[in-house]
């Protein structure tokens, strides 16, 4: 019987790894029952605390994985903003002069049909079954009587005509599910719907089929200003980024000094597991898992998952603990698949440095840095895991 260890990456504590653990073990579990899928919480035990709220630590932005000719999906930009304020689109509608209200203007007006449909709005059985595996069920009616409430909700319903009466609704839609999705956060609750892109655009459909019975769209007009201000952002490459930036967190500096306590915490947990063990390790758990299986031979591991992982960044610039550059990776190394993400600037690839080390690339569809977690949630991931596990 397997045994899946997941190792938790740079500053996360028990309510995210809570989250996140539950949601790789209901992955794993749908496709075997049997396999053992094991914590090893080192953050609560060994991660670092900032005793001043962060005073003396050095915060630094890095740019997108991005060839000089690729530019982000306008989707994905879109979203970027309203993931930092759900309001953006209501907001920039409000602020572009439309065509008024209805032609009649003593019938009932579009803004009329469109604030009923919202205000008294009961989530179909369908809606309300995507709603809870997405994890914002108990929080979409505060989400909605927050966007109903706001100041841009209530500028932009003079202006709907009957012909946009199905692109507001979108709109609407796309701004409740993302108000739910930040309540979500505030209350440190970390519900699949925060990284699964598939699954945030089905209920968004969902949602805006029902109140506007017509399929979803956005006139491009809207999104140009957004696509026009974040090209610069977009279009750098990757090579000149990671020459000028330093992104490295508390838990990283921690970890390149006093790396043993969380290497020794992971080895405890390895001992504790039933063989073969299986290593699935996210950003800094990887270097911390690939440093370990460097400094010696645990024979119950047969298999290393390094997810977003800087590791391999690490060793090319010779700052890796356990091996200097140059030096191959030992004889009792296990075998090594490492998951990269060309959206998540934190992750690497290994295999052009490691012959042992197999690259999948994956593609969340998410703007970074919410790409650096959202690997969880895609099936490529798992296929990719399940393919090779013992």
């Amino acid at each position: 019987m397997t045994t899946i260890i997941f190792v938790h990456g740079t500053g996360v504590r028990q309510p995210e790894y809570e989250g996140t653990f539950q949601i790789i073990k209901q992955k794993i579990h749908d496709r075997n029952q049997d396999i053992i899928v094991a914590p090893c919480l080192w953050g609560d035990v060994c991660g670092t605390k900032l005793n001043a709220n962060g005073a003396t630590v050095p915060l630094y932005d890095g740019t997108l994985a991005l060839n000089e000719t690729e530019t982000e999906d306008a989707d994905i930009l879109l979203w970027r903003e309203l993931y930092r304020y759900p309001l953006y689109e209501l907001r920039s509608l409000s602020l572009i002069s439309t065509a008024e209200g209805s032609s009649n203007p003593f019938g009932e007006q579009p803004s009329d049909i469109l604030q009923a449909r919202v205000e008294n709005f009961t989530p179909s059985a369908e809606l309300e079954a995507e709603l809870s595996q997405a994890g914002i069920a108990g929080v979409f009616g505060e989400a909605r009587d927050t966007v109903i409430n706001s100041q841009p909700y209530a500028e932009i319903l003079p202006k709907i005509s009957e012909s946009e009466l199905s692109e507001y609704a979108a709109v609407i839609a796309r701004a409740i599910i993302a108000q739910a999705m930040r309540i979500s956060e505030k209350q440190q609750r970390f519900p699949p719907i925060l990284t699964d892109a598939q699954m945030r655009d089905r209920v968004v459909k969902l949602l805006t089929l029902s109140l506007a019975e017509a399929e979803l769209g956005l006139g491009g007009w809207l999104l140009q200003p957004l696509l026009h201000l974040g090209t610069n952002y977009v279009k750098r490459r990757r090579g000149a980024a990671t020459d000028k930036i330093s992104p490295i967190p508390c838990d990283v500096l921690f970890y390149q000094t006093r790396g043993e306590k969380i290497r020794a915490f992971i080895q405890e947990q390895i001992a504790q597991a039933e063989p073969p063990v299986v290593l699935l390790a996210h950003s800094l758990g990887g270097i911390a898992c690939v440093d370990l299986l460097v400094q010696q031979p645990i024979s119950q591991v047969e298999l290393l998952v390094t997810v977003g992982s800087q590791a391999p960044f690490l060793y090319e610039i010779n700052a890796l603990h356990s091996l200097e550059y140059g030096q191959p990776l030992p004889e009792h190394f296990p075998k090594w698949l490492n998951i990269y993400d060309l959206r998540d600037f934190l992750s690497y690839v290994g295999s052009r440095i490691f012959p042992k080390v197999e690259d999948v690339e994956v593609n969340s569809q998410q703007p970074f840095p919410r790409s650096h977690n959202a690997y969880w949630t895609n099936a490529t991931t798992w296929e990719a895991i399940f393919a090779k596990l013992p």
